[in-house]
Formats: C-alpha cells, sequence, structure tokens
C-alpha cells in the first residue's frame, strides 16, 4: 500500500503541483496512512465520494478525546495550556456543544451582517488598487489579497486599524507551524501574544459594548445561554484567522489560475456575471485549503475498502477531491462556467465553513476589481520562481508579483 511517509504534504516544494500525487493516491490507495511530525498517524482519504460521507458519517467525530481509551489519552503529545483554551471552537467540537456554539454565533454572524459588507469591500478593494496602480507593477498577495480581507474582519470584529498586521503575524506563524514538539513551541509566544490580545478585546466589549462582531458575540444568548470567556476568545481568534487566510489564498490561487489560463481571464474580463461561477471553480481547482481538519473514529469503521479502527485519526484531502475524475469532468481544466461545480473547498455537513458567505463575497469583488482595473495583466516573474506558503492544511502563496498596464493621466489642453 502507498504511505504519505516520504513526502511531506507540507513542505512549499511539493506544494507547487501537488495534484499529480494526489492523482496517484486515488489511483493506487485512495485511504492512505499519513505519518505526522509530532510521531502520530492518520488517515489520509483523497476521494470526493469518500471525504463527503466522512463528513457526514456520525460515526466520526471531532473531539479525540470522547473516543480514546485512559490508556491512549496518556500517549497524547504534550499540548501546550495556551493551545488547549483554543479547543472550545467549532472546528474542533461535536453536538450538542457544536450546535449550541454555531446557534449562538449564527445570531451574530448573520446573513444581513455579510450583505452589508459589500459596498465596504467593494471601495476597500479600490483603494488598495489605486496605491498601485501608477507603480504598473504589484504583488498581489501583500498589496491586495491579504489585506482586504485582513481588514474587513478586523472592522467587523471592532480590532484597531494599528493592530491589525500584528494579528496577520500571528496568525501565519500559526498556520505554517509543524505538528511537531519543536514546531508548537516555536510558535507558542506567538499564540501567547494573540490571546492575551484577544482577551483584552474579550474584556473591553464587556465593560463597554460597541457596534461590532465581538460585542454581538458578547452578547449572543440563546435561552439564557452565553459565551463563556473561553469560548469567546476560542471564538474570535478563530474568526480572525479563518476569516482572512482562508480567503487571502483564495484570491491568490484564483488570480494565478487566471493568469495560467489567459483566454479564461478574457472570457471574465469580458463577461464579469461569471464571477460567481468563476470563485466556484477557483475553489475547486486551487482551493485555500487542502486538508481539513482532522476527525476520529468512535468505532471500526470501513472506508474506501480500509478498515479505520475506533479512535484513529482521519483527514479529508479536500485538494484531492476537488480534482476527482470520477465527480468532476476534465477535473485539471480550469472553466469558469463549469456547472455542476459541487465542490468541497468548505467542507459538507454540520461543520461547513460559517463564513462561505463572506470569502465567497470578497473574492467575486477582488478578482472582477483587479480584471477591471488592472488591464493587460500578466505574470511579473518565472512560473517557477513562485513559491508556496509552508504548512499542511492552507494551500496559498507567499507572494504573487505581476504586471500590467499604467493607465495614462489625463492631458490638459490649454484653453484660448
Amino acid at each position: 500500500m502507498t504511505t504519505v511517509r516520504e513526502v511531506d504534504l507540507g513542505r512549499p516544494a511539493f506544494k507547487a503541483d501537488p495534484y499529480p500525487f494526489y492523482a496517484r493516491l486515488r489511483a493506487e490507495a485512495p485511504v492512505c496512512p499519513l505519518a505526522l511530525t509530532n510521531g502520530r498517524s492518520a488517515w489520509l482519504v483523497t476521494r470526493y465520494d469518500d471525504v463527503v460521507a466522512l463528513f457526514k458519517d456520525e460515526r466520526f467525530v471531532n473531539e479525540g478525546g470522547r473516543v480514546r481509551s485512559p490508556e491512549q489519552e496518556a500517549r497524547q503529545p504534550w499540548v501546550p495550556k495556551a493551545f488547549r483554551r483554543l479547543q472550545r471552537n467549532l472546528l474542533a467540537l461535536d453536538a450538542p456543544d457544536h450546535t449550541r456554539l454555531r446557534t449562538l454565533v449564527h445570531k451574530a454572524f448573520t446573513p444581513r451582517l455579510i450583505e452589508n459588507m459589500q459596498e465596504r469591500i467593494r471601495s476597500l478593494a479600490d483603494e488598495l488598487l489605486d496605491a498601485v496602480e501608477a507603480r504598473g507593477r504589484m504583488d498581489v498577495i501583500r498589496d491586495f489579497a491579504l489585506p482586504l480581507p485582513t481588514t474587513i474582519i478586523a472592522e467587523m470584529l471592532g480590532v484597531p486599524a494599528r493592530d491589525r498586521s500584528r494579528f496577520h503575524r500571528w496568525s501565519n506563524a500559526l498556520v505554517s507551524s509543524t505538528s511537531s514538539l519543536w514546531g508548537t513551541l516555536k510558535t507558542l509566544p506567538h499564540v501567547m501574544a494573540f490571546l492575551r490580545y484577544i482577551g483584552k478585546l474579550v474584556k473591553a466589549r464587556q465593560a463597554a459594548p460597541k457596534e461590532d462582531l465581538a460585542s454581538a458575540l458578547v452578547m449572543a444568548h440563546e435561552a439564557g445561554d452565553r459565551l463563556s470567556e473561553d469560548e469567546l476568545v476560542a471564538m474570535i481568534f478563530l474568526l480572525l484567522v479563518a476569516g482572512h487566510e482562508t480567503t487571502v489564498n483564495l484570491i491568490g490561487n484564483g488570480v494565478l489560475a487566471l493568469l495560467e489560463h489567459t483566454g479564461q481571464m478574457e472570457r471574465l474580463r469580458d463577461d464579469p456575471g461569471l464571477i460567481r461561477p468563476a470563485v466556484e471553480e477557483f475553489l475547486r481547482y486551487d482551493p485555500p485549503v487542502h486538508l481539513a481538519s482532522e476527525r476520529y473514529a468512535r468505532e471500526d469503521v470501513t472506508l474506501g475498502g480500509v478498515t479505520i479502527a475506533r479512535s484513529e485519526m482521519v483527514h479529508p484531502l479536500l485538494g484531492s477531491a476537488n480534482r476527482d475524475e470520477r465527480q468532476f469532468v476534465r477535473p485539471d481544466d480550469l472553466d469558469i462556467a463549469r456547472e455542476p461545480n459541487r465542490h468541497v473547498a468548505f467542507g459538507q455537513g454540520v461543520h461547513y465553513c460559517l463564513g462561505a458567505a463572506l470569502a465567497r463575497m470578497e473574492g467575486q469583488i477582488a478578482v472582477n476589481t483587479l480584471l477591471r482595473r488592472m488591464p493587460e495583466l500578466r505574470l511579473a516573474v518565472p512560473r517557477h520562481a513562485l513559491r508556496r506558503r509552508p504548512g499542511m492544511g492552507l494551500h496559498g502563496l507567499e507572494a504573487l508579483p505581476v504586471a500590467f498596464s499604467r493607465r495614462r493621466a489625463p492631458v490638459l489642453q490649454a484653453v484660448g
């Protein structure tokens, strides 16, 4: 059986083009062993149907402690206290706690709130491009894809503008780290600083609520229930990280896909109304998250012809499922008008991404604005010079240098 031991899924060189390896796994070992850097092992699920089944199968849970024996629990890798505080978040919990938290958070994170952000996203996208337009060059990540969602989620939560670069630096250190002991220790100072900052934000909103999402989370309640302080900190932490990291990658990966498929880029430039299916195709073709958060078998389960024993860890490989030839016609082709397109970039089932609507809106506005404002958009470096960010979960670029035609200033005619 093929084993993912020699291949480091988080190494930038591998992430430059992982799809041939994913295709090999789907063909030879659709459910295969995965060796993690902290000495633990897991199963990697690569085919679309198996990934969807895994998301919806109640025999798999998100809380490993619920299914491990006392002996297995004692052998778990050491986790710093600060990290344990973050375990009360939507991604790591099952019902009834997950249901309770999602109900409370949904009261604050409403569709109307997202819709009301539309004009702000448009104006911010134009502001960011105004700042680089005269240069004729830009880094799509640094100058556009990163500041746009970072600013939006920070404004929504009430994070002051002066602190936004700090929280991205903390977030980047976290999502780029490995699961080894050294990786954990290296990340710990950033997590501690991040948690102290969020703790102060929560206390400030408890004392004096404002018109922002952090205050809405503090005030959210259902039948007399509220989020505890640890739950508030974990939730705001998750929203700040997930609220910008995935969207940065969605925009960056989508723009790169268009630059590599100029016919598709011109088609979208000529017909901006295609942006909705185009963003869905970006999410499928090169998704912002390749490895979804882990699940644990509640009992012995057979999946993809392999028996997964009780308490064993399982990872859905979204980047592979979205290229599965059993589900998608010509899966390695970019088709901005692809229909149907039932990708799994945002997951499935009860843990479906809470911020999917916001990410979609930001991606649609960002890409259409970029194509409208920057004619003759092209890569400014050779394709092989682009580098992917390290880490097993998220899938994005460190930088995306591009060039475009500068708009000429209007010529003023003398009168008289």
